[in-house]
């Protein structure tokens, strides 16, 4: 028998190197125990694996996407969950294609698991609320408790230091615990609920703030629960009030419908009417993506549509679950009237397809519809948009994200995410975590592909590459949760 020892419970690089090892021999997964941290060693091992060398030229290739499902499958509590990598593993040396049937007990049972940790994941960035525990000379201190149900608190650590790296804040869970101190990450013991706060003052006026927000009208029961499960309401302050809300729903919605109607201001017709006139339109607001991709044939918001070929609007399915945002049309795009059908867009076809993602079940646009290029010799040269030109375009974009409602939204660059986000942003600032719109639409931000063709070392564009791709599986992966959420 074979003794597999890993440092901690979600030590991904350690099964690895050791599943490597393992695999050049073709040790059968019935012959090794794998084992975690202080766990004692199973009777009848005999061969540590840490103790066998590995040859440098063995090569074992598979496909990137397993690596990615057993960086998310080693966080599962599953004590089973190594040794179904490692079996995995070796059936992917003889077939290939293994991941692609979905029907297979091993591979099902690995996306139901992957799907289990990417919904912890997406639990605890929403549901951790931070409770100040006291001043200091160095600033305010802010703990959280929270209950993960499997072992992702080293892998969420990141969303956390860069969300909330001003604040000095200590995460707790059962399982492990995090520290931030402004500089530096520390990932301690396990901790239990009576180590955290159970209030502070500044959760009354939240509190006051979501019984004012809460709209009796949009309640849906059912779909409240099934993305805020009870079991998170302890730890949120705002809970004690859902079911009083929930109860007197009924009683507020009448007295709403009951009321008069409140009428637009003269703002707003005004606002409106010049609204139809720069549409060049006479009927107001388009009341649907038809009526809207027509009206911005004809759109003079800008200047940029006195030298463009034509308006260049999104495409895709009306109900799709996910929206890309570029930045705006290239030339080959500007010529056929479509989005992402340049170099750009091939670099994008072949991210997307790696991560999984279907081009054809997703809507892809860009936050500003014409080209903006600068003529030398016979090539038009790309040129970036202004703030204007970008806040002018904001109207056709808002019009694809109300028409569409897509689940999540993916920028693709600093215009992308400046039109999302109506000021200034670097992708650095927002890259690797979930950004709440201000409809609610959940956004992640990511590089223009087009960037990746600038890049004039190989080196470093693989390495980008291979980032971007990484963030498209991200976006699979949020995506899921969001549809998913069981």
């Amino acid at each position: 028998m074979f003794g597999a020892h890993l440092a901690e419970p979600a030590d991904f690089e350690g099964w690895r190197r050791q599943a490597r090892v393992l695999a050049q021999r073709e040790i059968p997964p019935g012959d090794i125990v794998w084992h975690v941290g202080d766990e004692p060693m199973a009777l009848f091992v005999d061969q540590p694996v840490n103790h066998l060398a590995c040859d440098p030229l063995f090569r074992l290739n598979v496909p990137r996407e397993f690596l990615d499902l057993a960086e998310q499958v080693v966080c599962h509590r599953d004590p089973e969950r190594f040794g179904l990598l490692y079996r995995l593993l070796l059936r992917l040396k003889r077939e290939p294609d293994l991941l692609k049937v979905a029907t297979d007990p091993d591979v099902h049972r690995l996306n139901t698991m992957a799907r289990a940790v990417r919904r912890d994941l997406h639990k605890m960035t929403a549901f951790v609320r931070f409770r100040q525990v006291r001043d200091n000379a160095e600033g305010e201190v802010f703990v959280a408790w929270f209950e993960p149900e499997h072992f992702i608190v080293r892998r969420v650590s990141s969303f956390f230091v860069n969300r909330f790296s001003s604040m000095r804040w200590s995460i707790l869970t059962p399982l492990a615990s995090l520290h931030w101190d402004g500089t530096a990450l520390q990932i301690a013991e396990g901790a239990a609920k009576r180590d955290s706060p159970d209030d502070d003052a500044m959760e009354d006026y939240w509190r006051t703030y979501y019984a004012n927000i809460f709209n009796p009208a949009r309640l849906k029961i059912k779909a409240m629960k099934a993305e805020m499960p009870e079991k998170y309401w302890r730890n949120l302050p705002e809970a004690e009030l859902i079911a009083p809300l929930i109860a007197g729903a009924s009683q507020r919605m009448s007295a709403m419908v009951k009321a008069a109607p409140t009428s637009p201001s003269i703002r707003h017709a005004r606002q409106q009417s010049r609204q139809a006139e720069l549409i060049g339109g006479t009927a107001g607001i388009p009341s649907d993506w038809v009526q809207a991709a027509t009206a911005a044939r004809s759109c003079a918001r800008c200047d940029l549509c006195r030298d463009a070929t034509q308006t260049v609007f999104g495409k895709g399915p009306l109900d799709a679950a996910v929206m890309f945002v570029g930045e705006q049309p290239g030339d080959q795009e500007d010529l056929a009237g479509e989005p992402f059908i340049g170099p750009a867009g091939q670099i994008f076809n072949k991210a997307i397809a790696q991560a999984g993602l279907e081009r054809d079940r997703a809507y892809i646009t860009n936050a500003v519809k014409h080209f903006k290029f600068t003529v030398r010799g016979k090539r038009r040269i790309h040129q970036s948009p202004n703030a204007g030109e970008i806040k002018a375009c904001r109207f056709w974009l808002g019009l694809e994200r109300e028409f569409v409602r897509p689940r999540l939204i993916v920028a693709m660059g600093a215009t992308a995410l400046t039109s999302l986000l109506g000021k200034a942003t670097s992708i650095s600032s927002l890259r690797g975590q979930i950004t709440s719109l201000d409809d609610g639409t959940p956004m992640i931000a990511t590089v223009h592909p087009s960037y990746l063709l600038r890049l004039p070392d190989e080196a470093e564009r693989e390495k980008e590459t291979a980032r971007f791709v990484a963030d498209l599986n991200s976006a699979k992966g949020i995506l899921s949760a969001l549809l998913d959420p069981e």
